[in-house]
This record gives C-alpha cells, sequence and structure tokens, in this order.
C-alpha cells in the first residue's frame, strides 16, 4: 500500500518584472496538483450556458469516474452511435479559435480548454463530462467559474497513486514566428509570451510555477479576447455565434469595449497561458516540466503534446508516491 501524504507546497515569492509580465520563484519544489494520489469529483458539478462558437445552450454534468479511467466527455444527445470522446491529444481534431476532440465515430467536442485548465489545476484526473451538446459553454471567457463550480462539488481521493509526466530531454515545435517548447525542470513552469500589432495588447509576457494556488490567483479569471473588426468574418464561417462583451474582451482600435474593462493590464498573455495549462493536459496526465510558448495557439500547442509523445525517450511516468515510500 503506497504512503499516503502530499509534497510540500512551495513558498512562492513574486519578482517583480517589467510592465509586460510577472515572474515568479518557487523556494522549494512542487508539480502542478501536490497530491500524490488521483482524485476525482466528489458529487456532480452541474452547469448550463452558451457555446461561444455554435451559440446553442448546452447542459453539463461532470461526474466522478474511476481510479486511472482519465478525462471522457460524453454527448448525451447522441445515441446511434459511439458518443464518447477521450480528452487526449490525439483525439484533437480541429484547433481554430478552440480546441476540439473527436472519436472514430464522428462525435466532437468543442472548446474544452478552459474546462481542461481548471480540472488540470486543481488536480481532478478522473472525470466523466456529460453534455447535451457540441460545445463546453463559454461562461464568462476565463476558467474561473468552472474552478468555482469544482470546488462546490470537492474532489475525493481515490486509492491509486497519481501519475506525472517528467519531462527528460527538451522537444520544440516551430512555424514562421512561432515556437512551444517542453523541457526539463523540477516543477510543472510555464512562459508565454504574445506580441500584436495593437496597441491594447503589444507586448506582453507572463512566467510562473503552475501550481494550483498560482492557477487561481493568476491566470484563472483571465478571459478569452478578439477584434471587433473580425467578428463578422468570423460568424460567416460559422464560429463566434454565441460570442458577446459578457464573455469576451473585445478590441476596437485602440481600446477595450467591454464596459469593466480589462481585469488585468496583461490579461491577454494570461488567457493564452490558461489555454495552454488546459491543451497541455490532453497529455493524460500532470506535467512536470517547463512549457515556453511564444506566439503559439491551440495548433502549436497540439503539435507540442503528439511531438513529445512521438519521442518516448524525452518523457517518462513518474509516480511519486513510490518516490515518498522509498525515501521512508
Amino acid at each position: 500500500m503506497p504512503v499516503r501524504g502530499t509534497l510540500r507546497t512551495p513558498n512562492l515569492r513574486r519578482v517583480q518584472g517589467s510592465t509586460v509580465g510577472r515572474s515568479y520563484a518557487a523556494e522549494g519544489w512542487a508539480p502542478l496538483s501536490t497530491s500524490v494520489f488521483q482524485h476525482t469529483v466528489a458529487a456532480p458539478a452541474i452547469f448550463a450556458g452558451v457555446g461561444v462558437h455554435t451559440g446553442q445552450h448546452v447542459r453539463v454534468s461532470i461526474r466522478p469516474a474511476p481510479a486511472g479511467a482519465g478525462v471522457t466527455f460524453v454527448r448525451t444527445d447522441i445515441h446511434d452511435r459511439d458518443n464518447r470522446v477521450p480528452a487526449l491529444g490525439e483525439a484533437v481534431t480541429q484547433t481554430r479559435l478552440g480546441t476540439v476532440i473527436s472519436n472514430g465515430a464522428g462525435v466532437s467536442v468543442a472548446t474544452i480548454e478552459h474546462l481542461m485548465a481548471a480540472m488540470a489545476a486543481l488536480g481532478v484526473d478522473n472525470a466523466v463530462v456529460e453534455l447535451d451538446g457540441p460545445e463546453v459553454p463559454i461562461m464568462d471567457g476565463s476558467a474561473e467559474p468552472f474552478v468555482q463550480m469544482l470546488d462546490r462539488a470537492g474532489l475525493r481521493e481515490q486509492d491509486a497513486p497519481r501519475r506525472f509526466i517528467e519531462i527528460l530531454e527538451t522537444v520544440e515545435v516551430t512555424e514562421p514566428g512561432k515556437r512551444a517548447s517542453l523541457s526539463p525542470a523540477e516543477q510543472f513552469e510555464m512562459m508565454f509570451e504574445i506580441v500584436f500589432d495593437s496597441p491594447v495588447i503589444g507586448r506582453q509576457i507572463v512566467d510562473l510555477p503552475v501550481d494550483e494556488t498560482s492557477f487561481r490567483e493568476e491566470l484563472s479569471n483571465c478571459r478569452t479576447f478578439g477584434f471587433a473588426h473580425e467578428v463578422e468574418a468570423l460568424r460567416q464561417a460559422g464560429l463566434a455565434r454565441g460570442g458577446s462583451l459578457e464573455n469576451c474582451v473585445v478590441i476596437d482600435g485602440d481600446s477595450v469595449i467591454n464596459p469593466e474593462g480589462l481585469r488585468r493590464p496583461d490579461e491577454f498573455v494570461r488567457h493564452k497561458a490558461l489555454d495552454a495549462v488546459g491543451d497541455l493536459y490532453l497529455l493524460g496526465a500532470p506535467l512536470l516540466g517547463r512549457f515556453e510558448g511564444v506566439c503559439a495557439g491551440h495548433g502549436l500547442n497540439n503539435a507540442i503534446v503528439r511531438a513529445l509523445l512521438a519521442r518516448p525517450e524525452a518523457w517518462r511516468y513518474r509516480v511519486l508516491a513510490e518516490d515518498l515510500a522509498r525515501t521512508g
């Protein structure tokens, strides 16, 4: 029987950086979630909302799943074929303005990244996500509503050790002007940089260790964003049909048109980091490693997931409960 316990949470010391972002230094060591045992939700987390792209109203129920099951989405509105879609990197079939996963029967679930980020940060290893439509509701455009719903549902520890994916060698993917990489580190760290011509955004950088505390405080409430001049073209392409000022930061020229303004001066890059946390959780386990994204999006995030899985020598599963047992 493994030794029960948790790893020490680091004492995070804020390091003042430039106006385009902050960084953190961690005194001590901790992965994304500090428990060495798997967790599922203690009770169903039930909510509803509108899909940002489809505009459809969708009801969702996050239910417990057995240890080792991982996260699976189930389309309860589909009955004539396989309606289960595993939340894994190889299931990603579309990455334009969101992450879409599909199964072999052609059943898909869109815009999963914010919910996946919340589950990654809070340490939900196993869950069944039932929804009666094609897209996870956008809520307010951030991960905070999902964090709050998972908090209300609570988590239940399971009698199985948590496996982490430990990065052993650097893996990198590039596109013109864009880069994503995973490299060895003793905790989950993230650096994200964006550069936009818009004076509202400009160049922004965020660099921090990602654990439950830092995610809650630094990333979870940062919203998705878009440009007013692109809205009509997106809707003609079947996208952004549910988008509004209630679920998206909208930039028009040199200003943000949302009445409440920004939640943080660098909300834009922090939201991109939030997206990456969710996209990387499609590896199927929490990370021990450093992710760096430069002008990356969902496509490059998925590309680095696939590139890592294609190089088995660059990573290994690490069971921290076994490490603790060996050290007494």
